[in-house]
């Protein structure tokens, strides 16, 4: 199994939110996913609670069975919606991809 993780920063006053607005659209839409996108086996979105210099606004670890389902789950159509909005919306991104 592949555990992919996501952290987001996003821009202040982007689409006319804030950053913890972007972060509760992107749990919302991104937790919709589970039983639309068969290849997610586990999925949890996390805001941030500290607001430290050193935070990032949100976090996203997604289970997958392999590379080739990550692959899948990224061409998803329904993922790559929230993908057009987070680009619109991210000041910075990292993503650690790791087997189980």
């Amino acid at each position: 199994m592949l555990k992919h993780i996501v952290m987001w920063r996003y821009k202040d006053g982007a689409e006319g939110k804030s950053p913890l607005e972007h972060a509760q659209w992107m749990k919302q839409n991104l937790e919709a996913l589970v039983g639309v996108v068969p290849e997610i086996l586990d999925l949890e979105y996390g805001i941030d609670q500290m607001s430290t210099p050193a935070s990032y606004h949100g976090v996203l670890t997604v289970v997958v069975a392999d590379a080739e389902a990550l692959k899948r789950y990224a061409n998803h159509p329904e993922h790559l919606k929230i993908v057009d909005y987070a680009s619109r919306v991210t000041e910075s991104r990292v993503v650690v991809d790791y087997t189980l």
